[in-house]
């Protein structure tokens, strides 16, 4: 893994949908040479067009640009869970290439046959030397364009080698290779065709990884006081996923103390038992988690339930017994649980921060999905000099703000306490112990 070297000044964080939003249309206006944009998925809603539609006027007012989108194949062809049978945001891709005399391209990555299975969930958007990165796709919610917002991460990073990195992986990866069908021209291949590009894809990436130009005139010491250091990391599958090992190696050195954010919490079971060595080695560890109600499936009483509804009322079974398990910890004040809830709003934040010095700014969720299923990427930032220390510290108190500490593990709802539905729903599943298999999903 080979490190970047930036000026603590070149690193900037934002906290809030809005401002994801702002700088994501100013960065399209600005930029003169590339624009790559990765996302799970990129939506055919209000603010998905507004965002296509500036990509489109880039196009226009600087045709030598080069302009690619790359989001999950599956993904970029279906509607929302719940509608009806569709293209999906491919329409509106297929309709504004049409529409326009201008070409950008927005290719499809299929990582595995269906959605259930795995998906692209590479995050990062280049804009010409700079690189924004945020856990959060792009439609109305994520960029705040009604009343509700998902909160996530977003930080911007000045860097030529770095913004080359990502370009390099993803042109390699995806266009050179022809591995990713353009999803808004007319012609997709058929079944058997995108078979054998699915194999070849996966071949591809569990070799795959980013590589670092040599940084010209700088010294590789540790000792050089205003600069930080950025490894680009990315996973796919279980064996030799740098991701997930780095990951792993933050917790297992983490000295002080650490703070993890994860929208689901279902950690994978080595992670899970790497925090619980920290807490035995008497780190301070505090984890933030969405509530049940900010989760991504929460259906409200008002709603007609669905069985994808039971997965947030999974995930505070899972966290629940955690907390119960590990009550010590909290008694001793090494164990800090914080409940995220704002109104009807979604949570969608991951990431870690260890000892104060490192940061792993990702798109992970920190579940057994993302690390066996999914292609996930993500940053590490070595802050030896702590630039960034004030910066994280506005993020997270103003996260925290909206959160709710758990002292017991009685302040969490139990089965019972959940509305009928849900109740029997879950019921049924422990049952038939379908939770063991739910649990390598979710």
């Amino acid at each position: 893994m080979q490190e970047i070297i930036v000026d603590g000044s070149d690193v900037e964080f934002f906290t809030t949908p809005t401002e994801y939003k702002q700088q994501l249309l100013l960065l399209i206006e600005g930029a003169r040479q590339r624009i790559f944009i990765t996302a799970l998925y990129l939506q055919d809603d209000d603010a998905g067009r507004e965002v296509l539609h500036a990509l489109y006027q880039a196009k226009a007012n600087f045709p030598e640009i080069e302009i690619n989108v790359f989001v999950d194949f599956n993904r970029g062809q279906r509607g929302l869970i719940g509608e009806k049978a569709s293209l999906g945001n491919r329409a509106l891709y297929l309709k504004l290439a049409q529409d326009y005399p201008q070409t950008i391209n927005i290719y499809g990555a299929a990582v595995k046959r269906k959605e259930v299975f795995g998906v692209l969930h590479l995050k990062g958007m280049v804009f010409d030397n700079k690189l924004f990165y945020t856990g959060a796709s792009i439609n109305d919610i994520y960029l705040h364009q009604g009343e509700r917002y998902r909160l996530d991460r977003y930080c911007t990073i000045n860097s030529a080698t770095l913004a080359d990195s990502f370009c390099h992986y993803l042109t390699d990866t995806f266009i050179d290779s022809g591995l990713a069908p353009v999803l808004n021209q007319e012609w997709l291949p058929d079944a058997a065709e995108q078979k054998k590009t699915l194999i070849a894809l996966k071949l591809k990436l569990k070799k795959s990884h980013y590589s670092v130009a040599q940084q010209q005139g700088l010294s590789q010491s540790k000792l050089v006081s205003d600069k930080a250091f950025i490894t680009p990391l990315v996973g796919f599958g279980r064996r030799k996923n740098e991701l997930n090992q780095a990951t792993r190696q933050l917790v297992q050195k983490a000295e002080n103390n650490m703070v993890l954010f994860t929208p689901y919490f279902n950690l994978p079971h080595p992670l899970a038992r790497d925090v619980i060595k920290a807490l035995k080695r008497g780190v301070k560890t505090t984890v933030v988690v969405g509530d049940k109600t900010a989760n991504d499936f929460f259906i409200g009483n008002d709603e007609d339930f669905s069985t994808i509804g039971i997965i947030p009322y999974v995930y505070e079974m899972l966290l629940k017994r955690f907390v119960k398990r590990y009550q010590n910890f909290i008694d001793q004040g090494l164990l800090n649980i914080h409940l995220w809830k704002d109104k009807d709003n979604s949570f969608h934040l991951k990431g870690l921060r260890v000892d104060d010095r490192y940061h792993l700014i990702t798109g992970s969720n920190l579940n057994p999905r993302a690390w066996a299923l999914d292609l996930e990427n993500g940053l590490l930032i070595d802050d030896n000099n702590k630039h960034f220390l004030k910066k994280t510290d506005d993020e997270l108190l103003g996260i925290l703000v909206n959160t709710t500490k758990i002292e017991h593990y009685s302040d969490i709802e139990s089965v019972d306490d959940y509305p009928d539905k849900p109740q029997k729903l879950l019921k049924k599943i422990r049952v038939a112990q379908i939770d063991r298999v739910l649990k390598r999903f979710l």
